[in-house]
């Protein structure tokens, strides 16, 4: 099985590139990325190809030739809005992926072959942003609908969004998270900080880096495909064309973690 994963040095990227590597049933393992992925090199797999690009809206044949025949993607490339000023912010977290989804669907005629590719969106993600909707809320339900509306048009590209809640690193092996991206004094305050309030006190909006990256896999690998087709109430949704909506209570399900 070959599948693609973006953001591989992110939090989110770091922990299902570690479940990637991890999985003996994965093949070939391409990864997007602007820079070298110190884990892909760290970790010596013949089957990690890092492959580096620089420009996310454009694909070359060259670079879609090597993607071509992948079963699934992980896209978890992403930044905070609080890093990036609103237009940078749209074309990271919408621009990127539906340029990919766009530039994948020549490989998809000509291969006749499906593959699942996966959204992190994240907890807050809404269809019908208000007045006070913060931007990641409505950029991050703008793709969703707009992945939704390519999978609908080709059933071939098994589109899916995920909705984390917070995502917890501190119970992840440090072999791991020494790979994550530094957090900043105030951020990594934070998060200790609401560590034991979450996995202890929200169960219900607390995800752990170790089972998402696991998770996340899956998904692309198509472990859950039939479940997803009866999401509903608080794990989730499915729209119009089979786009199903994972909420962060399905993860916590599928995983064996308590709600």
């Amino acid at each position: 099985m070959h599948l693609i994963l973006t953001g591989a040095t992110g939090m989110v990227g770091t922990t299902v590139l570690d479940a990637m590597l991890k999985t003996t049933d994965i093949s070939k393992i391409s990864i997007l990325s602007r820079r070298p992925v110190q884990l892909a090199e760290d970790a010596k797999d013949p089957r990690v190809n890092v492959i580096i690009h620089k420009d996310f809206s454009s694909y070359s044949p060259e670079v879609l030739s090597q993607l071509q025949d992948a079963d699934g993607c992980v896209w978890a490339l992403g930044i905070s809005q609080t890093q990036v000023n609103k237009e940078d912010y749209i074309t990271i977290t919408k621009t990127y992926p539906l340029a990919f989804a766009s530039a994948f669907q020549p490989a998809l005629k000509a291969t006749n072959k499906p593959i699942n590719f996966v959204y992190v969106s994240g907890q807050g993600a809404t269809f019908q942003p208000g007045l006070f909707t913060p931007i990641f809320g409505k950029t991050k339900g703008e793709t969703e609908l707009a992945l939704a509306d390519v999978r609908k048009k080709n059933p071939l590209f098994r589109a899916s969004t995920v909705r984390p809640g917070f995502i917890d690193w501190l119970d992840q092996d440090k072999s791991v998270t020494k790979y994550m991206p530094p957090l900043g004094l105030a951020r990594t305050g934070l998060g200790h900080a609401l560590h034991p309030v979450f996995k202890f006190g929200m169960r219900g909006n607390w995800s752990p880096t170790e089972p998402l990256g696991g998770f996340l896999t899956g998904l692309a690998m198509g472990k859950w495909n039939e479940g997803l087709k009866t999401l509903k109430g608080d794990e989730g949704q499915v729209l119009e064309g089979g786009f199903p909506v994972v909420e962060n209570n399905f993860f916590r399900r599928a995983m064996g973690l308590p709600r």
